[in-house]
């Protein structure tokens, strides 16, 4: 079988392998790595001072629908003492995101998963950018993202069935951090109902919503 076409493209000054089999990495998304630096306490943007930090160095960080690799392995690139899991339902996504870590020099570990179903470790951390698109949006491009997996964009429930899904889980396994990549118009929706699930909404960037206990 023929391999995809891949190419190259740029998220937080690192190249990644990028195929039709996963999400191209978006300026937007960045802004989940800032967050989760300013969550530990590191510095983000020259002359920003971060916050106090929320977590320890040596925390377990699970990024859920890891897509290319590319948050769980800036994150491990990153925070040195980190442990970074990620997880995709997809094979041939995994493939890529290990072939991205293998040449960026990241010790990130792979697993196939829906969600947290065959997750085993105890995250203290959750980042996730699940698909979250509203195929009835009426301002999406569909042509445009007709080159991307449709499997990694689009989402029942507003967007939001799969979000909805992975914070029951949470809730389960008491989690007690998230890190989401949402559409904005969603957030209300999303802060509401992890209210009802212990957690509430601490910072607000761009795209990206922290929740916490």
């Amino acid at each position: 079988m023929k391999e995809a076409l891949q190419n190259k493209r740029d998220f937080y000054g690192r190249d990644f392998i990028i195929t039709p089999d996963v999400l191209i990495p978006r300026p937007e998304t960045e802004m989940m790595i800032d967050t989760v630096l300013n969550i530990m306490g590191k510095p983000f943007l020259p002359g920003v001072k971060p916050s106090e930090p929320k977590l320890p160095e040596d925390i377990t960080i699970l990024d859920v629908g890891t897509g290319s690799g590319c948050i769980a392995i800036t994150l491990d690139l990153l925070l040195s003492q980190a442990k970074i899991v990620a997880t995709d339902v997809s094979d041939k996504a995994l493939k890529i995101a290990q072939k991205n870590a293998s040449e960026l020099g990241a010790e990130v570990e792979f697993l196939q998963s829906d969600l947290l179903k065959n997750v085993k470790v105890k995250p203290d951390l959750i980042v996730a950018n699940l698909p979250y698109v509203d195929e009835n949006w009426d301002w999406i491009d569909k042509e445009a993202l007709s080159k991307e997996p449709a499997l990694a964009l689009y989402a029942k429930d507003g967007g939001l069935e799969l979000i909805f899904k992975l914070i029951d889980q949470i809730a389960e396994r008491e989690v007690h951090h998230l890190v989401l990549e949402t559409d904005p118009c969603q957030h209300e929706r999303i802060i509401s109902y992890a209210k009802k699930k212990g957690l509430a909404l601490r910072e607000t960037r761009g795209f990206i919503l922290y929740l916490s206990e």
